[in-house]
């Protein structure tokens, strides 16, 4: 039996506000055919049966005579509801064991627990968002950031959408035509310009292509620019990292080798996050469990979007230092040169350094922090992007472009050899198979499960 099938049939509750928190409301939502009614059997107030949508009520719920909790209750008469369903949402007082009696009471009278994106599923079987716009609603849910909520309520809204609607459609159009020269094949008859075709699919590749080229600063702006913060011990890296995030994240010692291992937390700078590592100074040793902390280092430095290496100007000497650039150089990964400890340097001796064009900061006297942090902005070079633009998120999103794109490729391929127009329409339908997955116009019980697994309870 399909999922959709499954879904329907039942009422489903689930607590919607986070649970644990010391806030004054919970929210404990309820979808299905009898929601309405289920509620109604437990609520004392206005008969719920007879009310408009839209429309909040104050009542008490109750299980007998027991007044539980004083609520108001919100109703959602189907189709006008987030899951296409009578839906409904009770506000109780936030006491666990409020919520656990209500949700329990709902339950004995004939709902049931809703299991994980339950509610977002419902909507999605329901047409009432299709599968990136659900996917994008866990997005919204995980931003951290201005941007990562801007990307996430863009393509909530179905402006990524939009954009694949309107590629399969000319597809369609092209591939309905190369049927119907299938139905006339013996007569050797063309329904459809190639040339037009050509054109058609090569304007297609370019869209998806620049779809498939945004998911790189896409993926930044969703999940934060991951920045490795390296240097050899004692320069300064813990110390910055907790004048960066303005606590005492990283422990600072004089010691060399504090920092074993990587220690990672999160900042949001002008509405980008940024995800800053700091990781075991970089040296030679013999203590196997820093040299297993430096091998991490390099490791992360390779994984980063970004590199900030810092240098210690009373211990480090001018060639050491281009010698350290040119190994971080090597990487390919942008970097920021940073002289830590410039309130310790005479203008002279800033000097000295100044062929590296690195950035004068004082990490333990916090100056130099926020030109860093513009140069940062800088670095990453996402001062220059559009967030209205479609930007592509997702790995499964990628996966099933780059798909389209080879299909695509068989198809122009086709068209120059030439190929006959079964094997056309054979490579036109496949490209339409995987724009169809990122939509969910195609889709699989298995597909379902692993992306609605993936979301909270109550959503």
């Amino acid at each position: 039996m399909s999922t959709a099938g499954l879904i329907s049939q039942d009422t489903i509750v689930a607590l919607a506000t986070s649970s644990g928190s010391n806030g004054a409301i919970a929210v404990i939502r309820v979808s299905g055919s009898e929601a309405i009614h289920i509620t109604n059997s437990i609520f004392k107030g206005k008969d719920l049966t007879k009310q408009v949508s839209h429309t909040i009520h104050f009542g008490t719920i109750r299980e007998g005579d027991d007044i539980i909790d004083e609520v108001l209750v919100s109703l959602f008469v189907g189709p006008n509801s987030y899951t296409k369903e009578n839906s409904v949402e009770i506000s109780t007082h936030n006491s666990k064991y409020i919520i656990e009696r209500v949700i329990n009471l709902l339950i004995k009278n004939g709902a049931r627990a809703a299991k994980a994106g339950e509610f977002t599923l419902r909507a999605f079987l329901n047409g009432g968002l299709d599968l990136s716009q659900a996917e994008a609603v866990a997005d919204l849910i995980a931003s951290n950031s201005a941007a990562s909520h801007q990307i996430a309520m863009q393509q909530m809204r179905g402006g990524f959408s939009n954009q694949l609607k309107k590629l399969r459609e000319d597809l369609v159009h092209f591939a309905s035509l190369i049927e119907l020269e299938l139905d006339f094949s013996e007569e050797d008859v063309e329904f459809v310009n190639r040339d037009q075709l050509t054109n058609l699919i090569q304007q297609i590749y370019t869209v998806i292509n620049k779809l498939v080229s945004s998911f790189e600063q896409g993926n930044v702006l969703k999940n934060g620019v991951p920045v490795v913060i390296a240097g050899k011990p004692n320069v300064g890296k813990s110390t910055l990292l907790n004048a960066l995030l303005n606590e005492e994240r990283a422990i600072v010692s004089d010691i060399a080798g504090t920092t074993r291992d990587t220690i990672e937390d999160e900042i949001n700078i002008h509405g980008v996050a940024f995800r800053f590592i700091d990781t075991a100074g970089i040296r030679e040793t013999l203590d196997i469990i820093e040299a297993k902390g430096v091998e991490r280092t390099r490791e992360k430095m390779k994984q980063a979007r970004l590199i900030i290496y810092l240098f210690d100007p009373t211990q480090d000497h001018i060639t050491d230092v281009e010698t350290q650039v040119e190994e971080v150089k090597s990487l390919g990964i942008p970097f920021v040169t940073i002289i830590n400890k410039a309130d310790l340097l005479s203008e002279s001796q800033k000097t000295e350094f100044d062929v590296l064009n690195p950035l004068f900061i004082s990490a333990k006297e916090q100056q130099g922090i926020e030109i860093l942090k513009g140069e940062l902005l800088n670095q990453v070079n996402l001062s220059n992007i559009n967030t209205d633009d479609v930007m592509v998120t997702n790995i499964r999103h990628v996966d099933a472009l780059q798909k389209t794109q080879r299909a695509l490729e068989k198809v122009l391929y086709g068209i120059d050899n030439p190929v006959t127009s079964d094997f056309l329409a054979m490579d036109i339908r496949q490209a339409l198979y995987h724009l169809g997955e990122i939509t969910g116009t195609v889709t699989t019980d298995d597909l379902l499960d692993n992306i609605f697994s993936k979301f909270c309870i109550g959503k």
